[in-house]
């Protein structure tokens, strides 16, 4: 009889280090429960960086890291969405100091036809002679179908222009924002010469571009020149090409905003 039990009580030991299963006669892990569980004690994990057995702190949830690794506390913010309002969703600046520069034999053939081809939605590669600000090109992810995104692209234009005489020197240019390589927003502007040499001007340019699709997108700017008149001065722009500025004075920037209405709601409740 004694025995009996030692074995009984082996196969019993041996079961329980093995698999445990409540509600189920087929358990598919060291504990497999079967229905609801209520916990009315602590819970602790594991903390791999420190070797300590830690409960977490209040408000913190386990968040897992995946087969092999024990899960960690993590803390979860949850912005509080009102339902068909727009929240600012992503927001940076970028900078850039190479620019672009156009000699007078660089005019795009685009001047020509600036009503038919400098259009809403049309592609890069169809535009003659618009290089992009290298620095400026910079991907960014949209979450909602509704969304409205902002633009704002600054830089200094300047032409080694003489002083201006009789009759006037001037060039034409154009600067556009792109979003995967289309055309959401265009801006032509005219430089002329003065008084002194080397002239310069600050340009500032906002584009909007609405309810683009989800996923990962790339805005981009890029100019090109128009028409000279009367002049073959070089064209610089993010970039200086005399030394009454520098690099620095000359630089571009770009501010990308993205505003969405959010599509999924996780109500949290006590």
């Amino acid at each position: 009889m004694k025995k009996l039990l030692v074995i009984l009580l082996s196969v019993t030991q041996i079961y329980l280090c093995a698999q445990v299963g409540i509600n189920t006669s087929s358990p598919k892990s060291i504990l497999d429960v079967n229905g609801d569980m209520n916990l009315r004690g602590k819970l602790s994990v594991l903390n791999t960086s420190n070797n300590q057995i830690t409960t977490g702190i209040n408000d913190q949830i386990l968040v897992s890291q995946g087969e092999g690794y024990p899960p960690v506390w993590k803390t979860l913010r949850i912005p509080d969405y009102e339902q068909n309002k727009f929240y600012l969703i992503f927001s940076s600046s970028f900078a850039d100091r190479t620019g672009v520069k156009f000699t007078s034999s660089e005019e795009s053939s685009n001047a020509a036809t600036i009503s038919t081809t400098l259009v809403k939605n049309a592609n890069i590669s169809s535009l003659n002679l618009f290089r992009k600000i290298s620095s400026l090109s910079q991907p960014f992810t949209l979450y909602s179908a509704t969304s409205k995104m902002y633009f704002q692209f600054e830089t200094v234009v300047q032409a080694d222009f003489p002083s201006n005489g009789n009759p006037d020197i001037a060039i034409d240019y154009a600067c556009g924002i792109f979003v995967d390589d289309k055309l959401v927003n265009l801006r032509q502007r005219n430089i002329k010469a003065s008084s002194g040499t080397n002239t310069f001007i600050t340009h500032n340019q906002i584009g909007i571009a609405e309810n683009l699709s989800k996923g990962n997108h790339t805005v981009s700017v890029a100019c090109a020149r128009l028409k000279s008149y009367n002049s073959t001065a070089t064209l610089g722009i993010g970039i200086n090409v005399a030394s009454n500025i520098d690099s620095f004075i000359a630089q571009s920037s770009l501010k990308v905003d993205a505003y969405e209405v959010p599509e999924v709601f996780n109500p949290v409740t006590n």
